[in-house]
């Protein structure tokens, strides 16, 4: 699968609204055949970050969801609510789902 995280710091006049704005591209990408998920989370440290974590099949499954019609009106909209250009990680791993963590096993 491709696994990818991405930060993306939200000017802080929008940070509130974000699930809001980003719900359309959001929801759009979970309904892909290739996604496996797609999920915020706000950063406990930085009100204005927030954290995407997405997985998809495989590269085919994550070249659709670049070349989608919604991957593309994200790419002209979202830029608009963002203080600075989101990193990422992306990186292809050799499972499909979430592993336990062993280390902090629950009986």
């Amino acid at each position: 699968m491709i696994f990818i995280t991405a930060k993306f710091p939200v000017l802080p006049e929008h940070a509130e609204a974000w699930p809001e704005i980003s719900r359309a591209f959001t929801e759009a990408t979970r309904a892909e055949e290739g996604c496996l998920w797609f999920d915020w989370s706000r950063s406990l440290d930085d009100p204005n970050e927030y954290v995407l974590v997405e997985a998809f099949r495989d590269g085919d499954a994550g070249g659709a969801h670049v070349s989608s019609d919604h991957f593309k009106a994200a790419q002209a909209e979202l830029p608009h609510y963002l203080a600075a250009t989101p990193k990422i990680v992306s990186q292809s791993v050799d499972q499909d789902d979430w592993n336990e963590l062993g280390e902090m096993q629950v009986d």
